[in-house]
């Protein structure tokens, strides 16, 4: 559309808008580009060779007046998107594994096994520690080659939603059996307070290893990239270094009591296998929703299941 009439941009932004609900961004530097600057729901004006009118009427301004800076924007603005859906899908998964372990337990034996501090220090990982390692995750290349998000697409996604309640049915599983046929198979000798402290250290270990299945939510390689991250490694290293002074340190605080190595060794093992689960629910196929001979912009869908490692 470069060299048409003012009115000519501004027409075909408000078509693509309108007629085909289309996200259009524009870039322009001229007077004559502002309408269509305006009207878009991205407006990138140059910051060296723009004019002021353009300027006003954009939305982002390129400071150097290189296109590739553009890509980098995307690039960004994508990772950004991305990193939330991340923590979202980790947040959600803690939140319903928390409340139906404490509801069941309640319903059933009269107590909840995770107190009011511990439930505290759960809402610190899922919360600060766990957008602090999600949101920070750098972009890729590899994003530039995800399909655009669609105007009116879910932001909670199906693959999302099958990683949810993937996680959420094993450690629901994981955590039932413990809390009500525990005691008799790791011995305790009836001491509930042993058993609490071991389900609640159990919990916590399954949402560290679940934090990084989180990383990918479609490829089984969720170690990729990693300890590229220092601020990812960090978080985790951090969560478990804090996890194991609650415990051992902070016991009248905290609700807890002393654990032997072998109790600790088992509440990593059954964490871990999360990541085992992780990749069994991947590699469950999810139908994108939109045929591919829909799509007039040119991109196919993301594959899913073991086609996306």
């Amino acid at each position: 559309m470069a060299r048409s009439l003012p009115l000519d941009k501004h027409t075909l932004v408000t078509n693509l808008r309108g007629m085909f609900n289309e996200v259009v961004a524009v870039t322009g530097d001229g007077t004559n580009d502002a309408p269509a600057l305006h009207e878009a729901d991205i407006g990138l004006a140059m910051g060296i060779a723009g004019t002021e009118v353009a300027k006003e009427n954009a939305d982002v301004i390129i400071m150097d007046d290189n296109f590739s800076t553009i890509i980098n924007v995307a690039k960004w603005g994508r990772s950004v998107y991305i990193n939330i859906q991340k923590f979202v899908q980790f947040q959600l998964t803690v939140n319903v594994v928390a409340l139906m372990v404490n509801f069941v337990s309640a319903a059933f034996t009269g107590s909840a096994p995770l107190t009011i501090v511990q439930l505290l220090w759960v809402n610190l990982i899922m919360d600060t520690l766990g957008a602090l390692a999600l949101a920070t995750e750098p972009p890729s290349d590899a994003m530039m080659r995800r399909p655009p998000v669609g105007r009116g697409d879910n932001f909670i996604t199906k693959v999302m939603w099958r990683n949810i309640i993937g996680q959420s049915i094993y450690q629901l599983l994981v955590l039932g059996i413990l809390l009500f046929r525990g005691e008799s198979l790791l011995q305790m000798n009836n001491n509930d307070d042993l058993l609490n402290t071991f389900v609640f250290n159990t919990f916590v270990f399954c949402q560290v290893f679940n934090e990084v299945n989180s990383r990918e939510m479609e490829k089984i390689n969720v170690f990729s990239g990693m300890f590229s991250s220092w601020v990812f490694s960090a978080v985790v290293a951090a969560t478990v270094g804090f996890q194991v002074i609650l415990v051992e340190l902070l016991g009248t605080f905290a609700g807890t009591v002393h654990l032997s190595g072998w109790l600790w060794l088992m509440s990593v093992l059954i964490g871990s296998f999360s990541l085992v689960v992780g990749a069994v629910i991947k590699c469950i196929p999810i139908s994108s929703g939109d045929a591919s001979s829909d799509r007039h912009d040119g991109y196919q869908p993301i594959p899913t299941g073991p086609s996306a490692v």
